[in-house]
């Protein structure tokens, strides 16, 4: 459907990724409300290796990706990280490890926000869900039947196999399906993936083509939100965008603008819109509208993964993508039927730990612990949350670093290590006025050294279960690449330059337009922008904390939710 420059809708929804599709599609099938979705990159469809689920290096580094980069971490060796994102229709949710780990009740119930308990959080999961089981997979309750999102259990590769029996070996129980119900913080099992028949599901699979009422704007930057004063409030009357071929144009909206651009781009957006801290916006000349914690609480999950090489052949997917004529043979079996290697997504077997005996020994660990609140750990956790997640990939898996892979007669797989309650905080500014221009993200990883000191001992467990694991201890012949020694690693102090050296993003940011109702927070409980009328923020920019899981199904909730509070103080 054609635009128009001035043309007025009744929502104008600003980024077509995780949450933005969602909202677009509950509006227009639950009102007769015109509505307006801006996308910076391409439509639907347009990027055909994002639906196929091991494809993600043909996306990532690409202009389908917005090639973000940190500031340099000064606690990572003073590495600019890879910020990932997608920059097309269906954004990060096409881009991430489709995996469905969904937290903790305890984590939503930790924000502190009326009606967004976990209890509510969990329902609008399932509400997004639609599962299809396997007859090997023993599925807990909570699984949604007819949601948007297909998912499915992922069929192991032997490695994976072989790594959970060495997580039970080391005092991690198996419970299949403890990922969907969020109430085990030390075991191991599976995850459910968002891939079905061998096919990546993405939020762009809400959108419709028989939705009249939506109007969709790709290849288009929206520059800021544009707003007029009634009485002594603002009111979002409509925004400003820029086209692909750099034709600045404006719409109106009649009911709300929604920022659906996630904990980079939605701040941004309203930094560029005047509301933000005074001396952000002075620095950029532009006239504060409001005074609100912009980009503040930037939160994010850090990653290390770390790899051995294996003596038998046949059981990592090595065989099946680095060998000679592999990756060809693969290619061509998932053209034919959807199926084989490309068909999945190569992260094998996950496991839940928490660190409190590991820990106990560690003068900072006390401290932090004597200074926490009543009931809670130093990173602010409970009992009934976990202070680490591990997994395994099925072959040698690289982030961004295309060598050393193994030889026809190598195989190898890594051991992955993610810290949750990260302790450190960030921030997102503006770079430049131009909505072209990313902007600038400062993470400041690793920034309280209880967060180092946590990595550092779940990385030493992790070459445990490794090394000592009844799966594994017997086939690992060493670190890959061989010149590599962390399998001989014994203490906190040896990991802690492998973090510093190695450390990446998990892709989870967060909290940069927090919801709340105290000082700290720039949205309300309706997610409404405090002190706007007719503005929201709908993505992962209002998470108050990080839960302890993968941020994706989460955000399906929110965005559910939050179009059904939209229908409901319209109806």
């Amino acid at each position: 459907m054609a635009v128009a420059d001035g043309q007025t809708y009744d929502y104008i929804i600003c980024g077509g990724g995780t949450a933005g599709c969602v909202v677009a599609r509950r509006l227009a099938e639950g009102s007769n409300a015109s509505i307006l979705l801006v996308e910076a990159g391409g439509p639907k469809g347009s990027v055909p290796p994002a639906a196929i689920p091991a494809a993600l290096s043909q996306v990532l580094g690409t202009a389908n990706d917005w090639n973000i980069k940190s500031e340099p971490v000064h606690a990572l060796d003073g590495r600019e990280l890879h910020l990932a994102r997608g920059k097309f229709m269906g954004g990060s949710s096409s881009v991430n490890g489709t995996l469905c780990i969904r937290g903790f009740k305890q984590d939503y119930d930790d924000w502190q926000v009326s009606g967004w308990s976990g209890d509510e959080m969990f329902q609008y999961m399932s509400h997004a869900e639609q599962f299809h089981n396997k007859d090997w997979f023993k599925a807990a309750e909570g699984h949604g039947k007819n949601g948007s999102v297909s998912t499915a259990p992922h069929d192991p590769a032997p490695i994976s196999d072989l790594v959970l029996d060495s997580y039970q070996s080391k005092g991690l129980p198996l419970v299949q399906d403890m990922f969907t119900t969020g109430e085990i913080a030390q075991g191991c099992g599976h995850t459910v993936r968002t891939i079905y028949q061998g096919v990546r599901t993405t939020s762009a699979d809400y959108l419709k083509d028989d939705q009249p009422n939506l109007t969709i704007l790709d290849k288009t930057h929206v520059d800021k939100v544009l707003l007029t004063k009634v009485g002594d409030q603002l009111k979002a009357e409509g925004v400003q965008v820029k086209t692909h071929d750099g034709t600045s144009l404006s719409f109106q909206a009649r009911q709300e603008v929604i920022l659906t651009a996630g904990s980079y781009c939605s701040p941004a957006i309203l930094l560029r819109s005047g509301i933000g801290p005074g001396g952000e916006l002075s620095q950029h000349g532009i006239p504060q509208q409001l005074d609100l914690p912009v980009g503040e609480n930037l939160m994010d999950h850090l990653v290390v993964l770390n790899f051995y090489e294996v003596s038998k052949p046949g059981i990592t997917n090595d065989y099946l993508i680095w060998h000679d004529g592999a990756r060809e043979r693969s290619i061509a079996q998932y053209k034919a039927d959807r199926t084989g290697f490309m068909s999945q997504f190569p992260f094998g077997t996950f496991a839940y730990a928490r660190l409190d005996e590991r820990l106990r020994d560690a003068p900072l660990w006390q401290q932090a612990s004597r200074e926490a609140a009543p009931g809670r750990d130093a990173l602010g956790l409970t009992q009934g949350q976990p202070h680490v997640e591990f997994w395994n990939t099925e072959c040698y898996s690289p982030k961004y670093m295309f060598r050393d892979f193994p030889s026809d007669d190598k195989h190898a797989f890594a051991m992955a290590t993610e810290v949750f309650g990260p302790r450190s905080r960030g921030r997102v500014s503006l770079r430049s006025t131009d909505p072209l221009a990313n902007p600038v993200v400062d993470h400041n990883y690793l920034a309280d050294p209880v967060d180092m000191l946590v990595f550092s001992e779940a990385c030493k467990l992790a070459n445990e279960i490794a090394m000592e694991g009844a799966g594994t201890k017997d086939i690992i012949v060493g670190s890959w690449p061989a010149h590599l020694t962390h399998h001989t690693y014994k203490s906190r102090d040896e990991w802690v330059p492998e973090i510093r050296k190695r450390a990446d993003t998990c892709y989870h940011p967060a909290g940069t337009c927090k919801m709340g109702t105290d000082s700290t927070a720039v949205v309300d409980p309706q997610l409404r922008v405090k002190g706007v009328q007719g503005l929201r923020v709908v993505d992962a920019s209002v998470f108050p904390k990080l839960m302890c899981g993968h941020p994706c199904m989460a955000v399906y909730a929110v965005a559910e939710k939050a179009a059904a509070m939209i229908l409901a103080s319209t109806a």
